[in-house]
């Protein structure tokens, strides 16, 4: 059986509704109107123990509804969700002994306590073993870079070192699966490298699955070894990274920088999408039209210093997915 099983997974909400201004404030009290917001319809997926999965979609596709029932927190209306073979809804306890949870908006570090005492109540909170508790401890903080803010009031603590205090604090009773729901939002570079790292090292070497929701595509491309799109509450798509792109976007990219101003390029079946000074950025469809093709016809024509072969970003590769089937933003 999958560690992570979802069968028919739905869920909805009742949302009410007024008029704007203070009349309809007023109105709002008297009458009250209500509108059903369907957040999950027939979701289905299993992960094995192990797996990395990145679980993206627009703001309002249903990714945050789906770890809170997975982590225990919303029962669902209907459908099968079983996670390390318990109901997490219903067998709470035991559930959360075996997860970690961490949502990129919220905390579950004491606001007012510093962070090392904030880690000996979660210890005390899951009954960690003391010498397991401090050799786990000590080895993310070392990992995560904490040793400086230890001492410091949550409160204080910058949105980088905060995040990264959250992902130990969800680590420090060595939980089975990882649920990352937008952990580098609003994080600088090095933090946004630094957590990446340690997710990684935790799914290869600990074997600690992990599924990671956000909206900064380069976390997927570094770490998901799979992808799961969602929209509008449904399972758009479920495949490698890599099956997807070549699905969406099959179009690579040729970067050329010239000897002397980028020329005008017109030939069949080839894009150009950026001209700045010496360099042109052109899209091509490599089974209509060869790399080496290409690239032997630009060097016969043009006189060019530097040549550069990729796949197009995999911010566009996921905008058009969305376009292609209605997916944006509810």
């Amino acid at each position: 059986m999958p560690q992570i099983l979802v069968e028919d997974l739905a869920k909805t909400y009742r949302v009410a509704e007024r008029d704007p201004g203070l009349l309809g404030a007023v109105k709002g009290l008297v009458h009250r109107r209500h509108r059903t917001v369907e957040a999950l319809r027939n979701v289905s997926f299993s992960l094995e123990a192990g797996e990395l999965l990145g679980f993206i979609g627009a703001n309002g596709a249903g990714k945050s509804t789906t770890i809170k029932i997975l982590s225990g927190i919303l029962k669902p209306d209907a459908g099968v969700v079983m996670v390390n073979g318990r109901a997490p809804f219903t067998d709470r306890i035991a559930h959360v002994s075996r997860i970690g949870v961490v949502f990129g908006q919220r905390t579950q570090l004491w606001w007012d306590l510093p962070v090392a005492e904030g880690f000996d109540l979660l210890a005390d909170i899951y009954r960690v073993e003391p010498a397991r508790y401090r050799a786990n401890r000590d080895e993310l903080v070392a990992l995560l870079r904490l040793e400086r803010v230890l001492d410091q009031p949550v409160r204080q603590l910058s949105l980088g070192q905060r995040m990264r205090a959250e992902i130990a604090a969800a680590l420090l009773h060595e939980p089975d699966i990882l649920f990352l729901d937008e952990p580098t939002i609003g994080l600088d570079a090095p933090s946004k490298l630094a957590v990446r790292e340690v997710v990684r090292r935790l799914n290869r070497e600990r074997g600690v699955t992990v599924l990671l929701t956000t909206h900064d595509m380069h976390d997927i491309e570094a770490l998901a070894q799979r992808v799961i799109v969602i929209g509008h509450g449904q399972v758009l798509a479920d495949s490698p990274f890599e099956t997807l792109r070549a699905n969406v976007l099959a179009e690579r990219r040729l970067v050329v920088d010239f000897a002397h101003e980028a020329p005008e390029i017109i030939m069949a079946g080839v894009a150009v999408r950026r001209r700045q000074g010496q360099t042109l950025e052109l899209a091509f469809d490599p089974a209509r039209t060869p790399t080496p093709t290409l690239i032997a016809a630009l060097a016969a024509a043009h006189e060019v210093v530097d040549i550069h072969v990729g796949e197009p970003a995999i911010e566009e590769v996921i905008a058009r997915f969305y376009d292609l089937h209605g997916a944006g933003e509810a």
